[in-house]
């Protein structure tokens, strides 16, 4: 069995990973490490994770993993958000140019951000535009949860009937993913690291991957490490 590390933008991504992405890997023959926050600052020997995403310390952190994990059948990637990503983000400038084709953009990034960590076994991975867009795959699924807002939960999928795909949900300040979601749901801002990954997990693996062919693509890259 390979095995991966996961380096997560935040409490959403790390739980959604170690609660509905670790077994599903497991059965392909991936054991998921606990995933691990994105640091975003060494101080004194100490590095700190969550909290930010500064690249940097991001970049520093990947590699200590993979100079401490040298096993060519150890393998990492990263879940973090193209919404708001980092201004000294690898190839951004060239990126911003794609920003009308917006799955040719985060595909550049991803091959930049590849290229700068320069290891074959490193699965660069950026969110189409951030986790949220999941959900989008099937926001009712947001009535177990929230049953008094019927009708904001409807208008969610709504907004979603309105994209081919819920990762063309744009990254706007007020119309990002999570933003709509919690526009709809207020709620949902404090509960984001709980109510976010369990959404996903009443939703499933296979409808979000139906619906989110940049998410279905790199899962499928993580499953074929197992083959």
């Amino acid at each position: 069995m390979v095995r991966l590390y996961l380096f997560a933008e935040g409490s959403t991504e790390q739980t959604f990973a170690d609660t509905v992405l670790k077994p599903h890997l497991a059965k392909v023959g991936v054991y998921l490490h606990p995933p691990v926050l994105i640091a975003h600052a060494k101080k004194k020997g100490t590095v700190h994770r969550g909290g930010g995403r500064k690249y940097e310390p991001m970049k520093n952190d990947i590699r200590r993993f993979l100079a401490q994990e040298k096993s060519k059948d150890v393998f990492f990637t990263t879940m973090i958000d193209l919404y708001a990503i980092h201004a000294k983000f690898p190839g951004l400038d060239e990126a911003e140019k794609l920003r009308h084709l917006p799955n040719k953009r985060v595909e550049a990034l991803e091959q930049a951000f590849g290229t700068d960590i320069n290891d074959v076994r490193f699965v660069p991975y950026i969110q189409l535009h951030e986790y949220e867009a999941y959900l989008f795959s099937d926001p009712t699924q947001f009535g177990f949860f929230y049953d008094q807002y019927k009708e904001e939960i409807l208008a969610l999928k709504a907004i979603a009937d309105e994209y081919a795909t819920p990762e063309l949900i744009n990254d706007g300040p007020y119309s990002a993913p999570s933003k709509r979601i919690i526009a709809k749901l207020p709620d949902y801002e404090g509960a984001k690291s709980v109510v976010g990954p369990q959404v996903a997990e009443l939703i499933g693996l296979d409808v979000i991957r139906s619906k989110c062919p940049h998410f279905a693509a790199w899962l499928s890259r993580l499953e074929q490490l197992g083959a």
